[in-house]
């Protein structure tokens, strides 16, 4: 009979694990190709038992990925077959039902062995800037003109990776560099994970993990349901309505709360779109169980056991369920409004609790870039993808974060960094005076920017925005968010989403969407109203006749600003 191990070791192992997934996710940061994931942090990484159930997810991440990766170990169990994994095997899948929900996210799965006993796995996830197809975009009409699909399978076998995978994977994407590169890297954390892991079996003297998972999942679905059976056994509806691709598109949702589980229906939810900004459910789900935690249980953990008592559904072909084959490359617009849809219901709950609409998806767009005529030798085509964020809304005690993407969590690329995948050129970024929302906390700020073209090169740019007719919806009396707007420099207007054809010398100019308000802007405090005029976050006209500021005490604001005193 083995040693008996306290609560307090297993305590340690929990926060070990947690770690360990840590460092596997920086590890992915340090050492991929995609400046989608080493400067906006586009990833996730986690661990799991024998049986494919995480146990612990990295901090660092985005919860599109790991939440949607939570289910998807199972699938490459069942597809890959227990039998056959070995030491050193290492398997892979951008399927988009099977992984989480694009052909432009890698998944990668490590099983983990100690000794010849097959204890758990380790899986990583990474958005590859380029997987082939029409290029990262909403204009598909099908996921087969999306991109390379690569089913789930082996990248290496017992240690060999498949070089005929390497040559397909070359042969059918414009940087297959660094999409190599992004393979490797992938591989790699995974490895880490594993080491950290024997390390930690090594030092407890574990022969596998099934009492450190009982304990994890005990815990995290006791103090889950705790969470759960303190709210009101009620229902409520919410809804939403965002631009979408050519027409408008709903999502409805009605939040049932049980006394041991959240139920969360889509039931009502626009159909499919016939462009590729269709959600698989895993994506979806993914997005509705992280805001009903965030709301709720936000200091438990991530794992199978926390995250099981919310349950998702929506019916088949909703654009929140989208069935193969439907195009799904911009699967993030539609899912990044799940929480706001979700929060729509659940302050109907619980008041005074969830945040206002914020700029929900994020702003991203991509450049394809090709030289001109007479462009010097050496040069060559170029993919340049950028993550960029809106304002997020105002929380019921907080004013909204600028230029911040709620609820992806994904960092907003530097300006050099972009600059130094392409021969791109970020003419403008700058925080948008005046798109908060107004309210008793104001919504958080959107930004300008402004793209184009090196000397010597056309591009297209593939727009993936939205908010231009539908802003951020203030909350208890706050005031709606700016919306986003596109345009040439010339002023000739252009789409919120889609691949366009930029004439040469000319540059697109972006504002992208504010946060919206939550309460009413005349209780907004005189000192936060001073400070916000002082630091340009909003007009002299705004602070006049939204928030009741006196000429008299504009006047001393510029006066302090032009004598360097501080506010």
């Amino acid at each position: 009979m083995g040693k008996q191990i306290t609560n307090v070791a297993y305590q340690v192992m929990w926060n070990r694990l947690i770690s360990i997934v840590e460092e596997q996710a920086q590890a992915l940061v340090r050492t991929a190709f995609s400046t989608s994931v080493r400067e906006a942090g586009d990833l996730s990484a986690g661990v799991y038992n024998a049986q494919g159930l995480m146990l612990a997810q990295a901090v660092t991440g985005t919860p599109g990925h790991v939440n949607a990766m939570a289910d998807a170990v199972a699938h490459f169990i069942r597809r890959i077959g227990r039998a056959t994994m070995a030491p050193g095997d290492v398997y892979l899948t951008n399927d988009p039902w099977e992984g989480t929900g694009h052909l432009h996210d890698i998944t990668m799965v490590t099983p983990s062995f100690h000794g010849d006993t097959l204890v758990g796995f380790f899986a990583c996830t990474a958005h590859v800037v380029d997987i082939g197809g029409r290029g990262f975009g909403a204009d598909a009409n099908s996921v087969y003109e999306e991109g390379l699909y690569l089913p789930i399978m082996r990248f290496a076998d017992k240690g060999s990776v498949d070089e005929t995978l390497m040559r397909i994977v070359r042969g059918n994407v414009r940087e297959p560099d660094q999409l190599v590169g992004d393979l490797y890297a992938l591989a790699t954390c995974n490895e880490i994970g594993h080491r950290r892991l024997m390390e930690m079996m090594a030092e407890f003297a574990l022969e596998d993990l099934t009492g450190i998972a009982e304990f994890i999942f005990d815990n995290s679905r006791r103090a889950t349901l705790e969470r759960i059976a303190a709210l009101p056994r009620t229902s409520a509806t919410g809804e939403m309505t965002v631009d979408g691709f050519a027409a408008p598109i709903t999502l409805r949702v009605k939040l049932t709360i049980e006394a041991d589980r959240i139920l969360t229906d889509f039931a009502g939810t626009s159909g499919l779109d016939p462009k590729g900004i269709n959600c698989p459910l895993v994506y979806a789900k993914a997005y509705a169980c992280y805001a009903l935690k965030c709301a709720i249980a936000p200091e438990i953990p991530n794992n199978a056991a926390s995250l099981s008592p919310f349950e998702v559904t929506a019916p088949e072909n909703t654009i929140v369920n989208a069935l193969h084959p439907a195009p799904v490359a911009l699967r993030h617009i539609v899912g990044h409004f799940v929480p706001d849809t979700v929060y729509d219901a659940l302050d109907k709950i619980l008041p005074d609790l969830v945040p206002a609409e914020g700029a929900g998806c994020l702003c991203n767009f991509q450049v394809s870039l090709r030289p001109a005529a007479n462009t010097p030798a050496g040069a060559r085509r170029a993919e340049v993808l950028t993550f960029n964020s809106g304002g997020a809304g105002a929380r019921p005690t907080v004013d909204g974060l600028n230029a911040t993407a709620f609820p992806s969590g994904v960092m907003t690329m530097p300006v050099e960094a972009t600059e130094h995948a392409g021969p791109v050129i970020i003419w403008r970024k700058e925080l948008r005076a005046g798109s908060g929302g107004i309210g008793r906390q104001r919504g958080g700020l959107g930004q300008y920017m402004e793209v184009g073209a090196r000397v010597g090169y056309d591009f297209d740019i593939s727009a993936m925005l939205d908010r231009v007719n539908h802003p951020a919806r203030g909350r208890r009396g706050g005031g709606d968010g700016a919306p986003t707007t596109i345009e040439r420099d010339d002023g000739m207007p252009m789409q919120g989403k889609g691949r366009q054809t930029v004439d040469h010398g000319h540059r697109v100019k972006m504002a992208f969407p504010g946060g919206a308000g939550y309460g009413s802007a005349t209780q907004r405090d005189k000192a936060a109203i001073l400070r916000d005029l002082a630091r340009g976050y909003i007009t002299e006209t705004s602070a006049t006749s939204d928030y009741g500021l006196s000429a008299n005490d504009v006047e001393k604001v510029k006066s302090a600003i032009a004598a360097g005193e501080d506010i």
